[in-house]
């Protein structure tokens, strides 16, 4: 209850009252130090995570995931309460950037163990698990290496190592897909005989759509498999030592997951290199013209939108958008669903069409599901966002 400024009373009995509250601010000081130590003990491992990107994480109680599921395990084995930051978007750069190295969170499981990855502003754990692509196909069938593939009609995933691997075999039938999840229904509905896709999520779809009807291998290869790791910034690798110790003692865990996950395991698929392709590349079909000379093509068409275009530039953009834009719109914005394909830009809005992107990037269309972006990127990244997405704009709307 609040006292009234004259509630203390007059005379001794105030001397008595103002001498108790001294004597017990001698004894909070006293018990503060201890309080703020615990406090400091409870301080949680943060996490950031995607909520929709099942095996890996979900918000979900009934199925959080692979990684959300591994992080529980490492908070409980450092004696801390765990917290998630929840993020929107693929495991790209763009979303390091914002999350683990804008101090969202302290780690983010299930980056790729490479110094090529972020480094030096990222530092890696030690692996926990390989990942990669994978054969999918009918149980029985022996796949010891691309030569197994021959006269067989293979699901690879459009712009991905697979399809460039394959892409100088005349004597295997590609079956283009956008994703792993169109791969398999190829499969399952007979239009390929073999899936060559992303193996955590085959593994998955496997588990909980087609009842295991399918094997899943493995395979490695320059492009095709890499070692997953936990990623702390630079500054924390007192954290990253100290989840080093523990992981040992996590692989019974770890191994028990990736099977409740679908997760492929045993000897992988042994590939050679894929082939390089030059940038600006349709895949599969020979030599393509530079993403310079589409961009200076498109610039020039473009009545000035692109007059300042460059490599640099279409670059960033493409990584921009391939780290945050193309879990909605497709990566490379490469989509086959007509009303959020971004190649029909220029066939939709004609002359409008910078005012419309800048528009809706700024401001979003929330009732569309468009967020707005304007406090994300600055007006340089939508820049080269845009300048990609000029690089990209189809001939026709056929």
């Amino acid at each position: 209850m609040r006292m009234r400024p004259n509630s203390l009373g007059s005379g001794k009995g105030r001397n008595r009252i103002v001498g108790g509250l001294l004597a017990w601010a001698a004894v909070a000081a006293t018990i503060a130090p201890t309080a703020t130590a615990r406090a400091d003990d409870a301080k949680p491992f943060r996490l950031c995570a995607d909520p929709t990107n099942l095996p890996f994480s979900s918000d979900s109680p009934s199925q959080p995931g692979f990684y959300v599921e591994i992080g529980r395990a490492l908070a409980q084995a450092l004696g801390e309460p765990i917290a998630y930051d929840w993020y929107k978007s693929y495991f790209g750069k763009r979303t390091v950037r914002v999350t683990l190295l804008g101090k969202q969170c302290d780690a983010m499981i299930g980056l790729p163990r490479s110094e090529d990855f972020m480094g030096p502003a990222v530092i890696f754990s030690n692996s926990f698990a390989k990942e990669g692509y994978a054969l999918v196909a009918a149980r029985g069938l022996a796949l010891g290496g691309v030569d197994d593939l021959k006269g067989r009609r293979v699901a690879v995933q459009y712009a991905s190592t697979p399809q460039n691997l394959l892409a100088t075999r005349d004597d295997i039938q590609k079956v283009t897909v956008l994703s792993p999840e169109e791969g398999m229904q190829a499969l399952d509905q007979g239009k390929a005989d073999v899936a060559f896709i992303w193996g955590p999520v085959a593994g998955w779809l496997n588990k909980t759509a087609y009842n295991d009807r399918y094997q899943i291998q493995l395979t490695e290869g320059e492009g095709l498999s890499w070692d997953a790791a936990i990623g702390f910034a630079k500054t924390s690798a007192e954290l990253r030592d100290r989840v080093d110790a523990i992981l040992p003692q996590l692989q019974g865990t770890i191994a028990g997951l990736a099977v409740k996950y679908g997760l492929p395991a045993g000897q992988p698929v042994r590939f050679g290199a894929a082939q390089a392709v030059p940038a600006g590349t349709t895949t599969g079909t020979g030599p393509g013209a530079s993403v310079v000379q589409v961009a200076n093509g498109v610039a020039t068409e473009a009545k000035g939108d692109a007059s300042a275009l460059n490599a640099a530039t279409v670059g960033a953009g493409k990584e921009i958008f391939n780290g945050t834009c193309a879990h909605c719109h497709g990566p490379d914005a490469i989509q086959s669903e007509r009303k959020i394909d971004l190649r029909l830009l220029r066939h939709r809005y004609g002359d409008d069409m910078r005012d419309t992107f800048w528009k809706t990037v700024h401001d979003g269309r929330p009732a569309k599901g468009m967020p707005a972006w304007s406090e994300v990127f600055t007006d340089e990244q939508f820049d080269s966002i845009y300048s990609f997405l000029l690089t990209v704009q189809a001939e026709s709307n056929d």
